[in-house]
C-alpha cells in the first residue's frame, strides 16, 4: 500500500501534464512541449517500477493490479511523446510519422485515465481528477452509483470501428429529463478516447455523454454518407435508456469532428438543439444539400485557434459569415494562442451556453 500511495501521486501529474500537452499541441512545437514532461515522466517510472517489484496480498491484489495496469498505459504515453519507440502501443493507423506518435502517445493517455476510473470510489484522490474542482460537493451523490450509470462501451474496443462509448453520472435520476452531448472525435480518432476530452465536465455539471467512433478512420465527409444511419441509431437506443431533455441536445466534435458537426447538426430532421464545432471547416457539401436553408435560427458557438495550422483562422471566420448570412444564431471564439488542438478550457462555457434554453 506504500508502494500504491507513491505511485498514485506519479501517475496524477503524468496525467495532468498531458492535459496541458493536449491543448498545446502543434508539430512545430512537439519538442518543447514535451519537455516539461520528462521531470514527471522519469517519476513515474521509477514508482512504477517499484510498485510492480512489491509482493501483493490477497486484499491488495485486485487494486495493485488494476493501478499497475493504468500505469502501465501512462508509462508508454510518457515514452512515446518523449520520441522512444514502443512497437506494443496501439497506432494511429494511418497518420503520417511523428503525427502518429504523438496520437498514440494521447491514445495511451486515455487508456490509462479508463482503467482509473473505475477505482475512484477507494482513491478519494482520483475521484477528485474526475471531476470539476467547483462540484466536489457533489462526490457524495456520484458515489452512490445509481443503476444504469456510469461508463457503457457498444461494440467500441480500442481497435473497434463504428460503436459508441456513453457516460450517465452516477447520480442519474429517471424522473427527470438531462441534457446530452455527443462528442465527435477527429481524424484518426476513436470514441472510446475522445470520452475523455468530455467526462469530467459532464459528470461535474449532470450531463449525459454520448461519444460514437466513426466507420471509417474519419467521418463520412466524402461520398456517401455511411456515418448518419450510425449516429441515428446510436441517438435511438440512448433515448430509449434514458430520459433525454429534447430541448438540449448538443453535438460537438474536434476538427473532421467539428466539420462532421456541423454537416449532421443542420441536416433534414436534425435532433440536435446546438452545434459546437471546433477547429473545423464549413464543409462545401452545406451549400448544395439544402443544409444552408436549414440553418436559419440554428444555435451555433464557433471555436477556432488563431495559430491553427490544419484549417488557418480565415477559413472559419469566411465559414462563420455563410452561417450569419444563412440566419444561424452563431459565435464565433477565436483563441490566440491556440493551434489545432482542442481548448478544453472552453467546455464548461459551452454546456453552459448549449443548456441556456432549458
Amino acid at each position: 500500500m506504500e508502494a500504491v500511495g507513491r505511485l498514485g501521486p506519479a501517475l496524477l501529474a503524468v496525467l495532468v501534464a498531458f492535459e496541458k500537452i493536449q491543448r498545446e499541441l502543434d508539430p512545430g512545437n512537439f519538442q518543447r512541449i514535451s519537455n516539461g514532461l520528462a521531470e514527471p515522466a522519469a517519476r513515474l517510472s521509477k514508482t512504477f517500477e517499484d510498485a510492480s517489484a512489491q509482493p501483493r496480498s490477497l486484499e491488495t491484489e485486485r487494486l495493485g493490479a488494476a493501478l499497475l495496469a493504468a500505469a502501465q498505459h501512462a508509462v508508454t504515453a510518457t515514452k512515446l511523446l518523449l520520441g522512444a519507440p514502443n512497437t506494443e502501443a496501439p497506432s494511429a493507423s494511418g497518420a503520417p510519422g511523428e503525427i502518429a506518435r504523438v496520437m498514440g502517445a494521447l491514445r495511451e493517455h486515455c487508456r490509462a485515465q479508463a482503467g482509473l476510473f473505475p477505482l475512484r470510489g477507494v482513491l478519494p484522490p482520483l475521484d477528485r481528477y474526475f471531476i470539476e474542482p467547483r462540484a466536489e460537493s457533489r462526490l457524495g451523490e456520484l458515489r452512490a452509483g445509481r443503476p444504469g450509470t456510469g461508463i457503457f462501451n457498444a461494440s467500441n474496443g480500442p481497435e473497434v470501428r463504428g460503436g459508441f462509448s456513453f457516460f450517465a453520472p452516477e447520480d442519474y435520476d429517471e424522473a427527470k429529463s438531462w441534457p446530452l452531448v455527443v462528442a465527435l472525435h477527429g481524424g484518426w480518432g476513436h470514441g472510446g478516447d475522445f470520452l475523455w476530452t468530455w467526462l469530467r465536465e459532464a459528470r461535474s455539471r449532470g450531463w449525459l455523454l454520448l461519444a460514437p467512433t466513426a466507420q471509417a478512420t474519419t467521418w463520412s465527409m466524402m461520398g456517401a454518407d455511411h456515418d448518419a444511419a450510425a449516429l441515428d441509431s446510436m441517438l435511438d437506443y440512448v433515448e430509449e435508456r434514458w430520459n433525454v431533455a429534447s430541448e438540449c441536445r448538443l453535438l460537438t466534435g474536434l476538427s473532421d469532428g467539428g466539420t462532421y458537426a456541423l454537416l449532421r447538426g443542420l441536416a433534414e430532421g436534425s435532433r440536435f438543439t446546438a452545434l459546437a464545432p471546433v477547429a473545423c471547416v464549413l464543409h462545401p457539401a452545406n451549400f448544395t444539400n439544402g443544409n444552408m436553408g436549414r440553418a436559419q435560427g440554428k444555435r451555433i458557438r464557433w471555436i477556432h485557434g488563431a495559430q491553427d495550422w490544419m484549417f488557418p483562422l480565415e477559413v472559419a471566420r469566411q465559414g462563420n459569415s455563410a452561417l450569419r448570412d444563412a440566419g444561424a444564431e452563431i459565435e464565433l471564439i477565436e483563441i490566440a494562442n491556440l493551434a489545432h488542438a482542442y481548448p478544453r478550457e472552453e467546455n464548461p462555457g459551452i454546456l453552459e451556453w448549449a443548456g441556456a434554453t432549458r
